[in-house]
């Protein structure tokens, strides 16, 4: 068997995995993926249980410790997160003062990275410093998205709420008005069903940095970069910029089949894990369902089932979590470019659960490369090249 980069074959050492497919780099209690069963594991925990029973609080204490909080420990945390939900007004100034065509998640990046100047535990990496920046991070995330959502739109920016669940604040801040229980459930699923997700390009990152022993808020800033590719973190917001570019009377069938004639890719399908219907896809499917239908959207989730059908009978792959939350996220009101920054709100708490992780047992990530430049070229005096 050969590599098709290169012609090599698989049993030689160096042996080029483009892409790094297949090869295990970390070992990790925090989640697990069987992509040939669709099924999701959160240290333990099936994503569909914990999408039915859990909050996002109970996920964030699951990954960081590996075991649900009891009672006392929930209202904890919950207590901890309220109390770091503001920033520093270096940050503030920050989101208020720069470019108001900014791409959010730049924005993110580089309001995420400042945060390191006013945390007393930025450059301590105990095990208890590390808890306290990860429910900082947490906490303080949602704050900058939604601030710089309603800067760039010439809104007062609305500081974070003394009270409520991570969705509920975040919807609070982004409206200026307090949620309905209905549209809190919805924000709080999709921050349960994009909290962890294995051994990814962000958490790569976020896990390859920390092994440097290089701060996590580094760590988390590098992660960020990464989830910003489109071929990573951007697939819903180009899922839902293509339908958005569509009239409600287009024939859809005959559109994504014109796509695929073209060659042109239809984003939100496939997955370099999942080789069947994604997990997290099917539970977002229902989401997508229900608030089609409350917001008079119903068109949106048509398109979506028939998008689905087509690519099952031409390709026969499946739709991955990006698919339906685009249309979930729309439905809510929340524009495409925002997208991949609540998927980075959702993230933190695995980023942060695995940069704690690697520092149980760190070694300084060091792959190799396979070398196929040329070697021992002659020098050529400048004046003769």
């Amino acid at each position: 068997m050969n590599n098709q980069t290169t012609g090599q074959d698989v049993n030689e050492y160096p042996y080029l995995d483009k892409g790094l497919e297949g090869i295990v780099a970390f070992s990790s209690k925090k989640s697990f993926i069987d992509g040939a069963k669709g099924e999701l594991i959160y240290a333990g925990y099936n994503i569909e249980l914990l999408a039915e029973k859990a909050t996002f609080e109970e996920v964030c204490f699951l990954l960081w410790n590996e075991r649900l909080p009891n009672k006392d420990e929930l209202t904890e945390l919950h207590e901890k997160l309220v109390a770091e939900r503001d920033l520093p007004e270096t940050v503030y100034n920050y989101i208020s003062s720069t470019d108001k065509k900014s791409e959010p998640m730049a924005v993110l990046r580089t309001a995420t990275s400042m945060l390191a100047d006013s945390d007393p535990d930025a450059e301590v990496n105990t095990p208890e410093a590390n808890l306290r920046k990860a429910i900082r991070l947490t906490a303080k995330m949602p704050t900058i998205i939604a601030a710089y959502d309603r800067s760039r739109k010439g809104l007062e920016i609305v500081k974070p709420a003394s009270k409520g669940s991570t969705a509920f604040n975040f919807l609070y801040m982004i409206n200026n008005e307090e949620p309905g229980p209905k549209a809190e459930r919805v924000m709080d699923l999709l921050l349960v069903t994009h909290a962890e997700h294995g051994m990814n390009a962000s958490t790569f990152s976020a896990r390859a940095i920390g092994s440097t022993l290089s701060d996590m808020h580094s760590s988390i800033t590098g992660a960020i970069g990464s989830l910003k590719g489109p071929l990573h973190g951007g697939a819903n917001t180009a899922v839902m910029n293509m339908l958005k570019g569509l009239d409600k009377d287009t024939d859809i069938r005959a559109f994504i089949k014109g796509k695929l004639e073209r060659k042109e890719k239809v984003m939100g399908f496939g997955h370099r894990v999942y080789k069947t219907f994604d997990p997290r896809a099917k539970l977002i499917r229902v989401m997508a369902k229900d608030l089609a239908k409350e917001v008079e959207m119903e068109y949106l989730y048509e398109w979506s089932e028939t998008i689905l059908t087509v690519m099952k009978e031409e390709k026969n792959i499946d739709p991955n979590v990006d698919f339906f939350s685009a249309t979930v996220y729309y439905s809510m009101g929340i524009m495409p470019d925002m997208y991949t920054c609540i998927f980075a709100m959702a993230r933190i708490s695995g980023w942060t659960a695995h940069y704690i992780e690697q520092m149980e047992n760190n070694r300084l990530v060091r792959p190799r490369q396979l070398y196929l430049g040329e070697k021992n070229l002659p020098w050529v005096k400048v004046e003769d090249r």
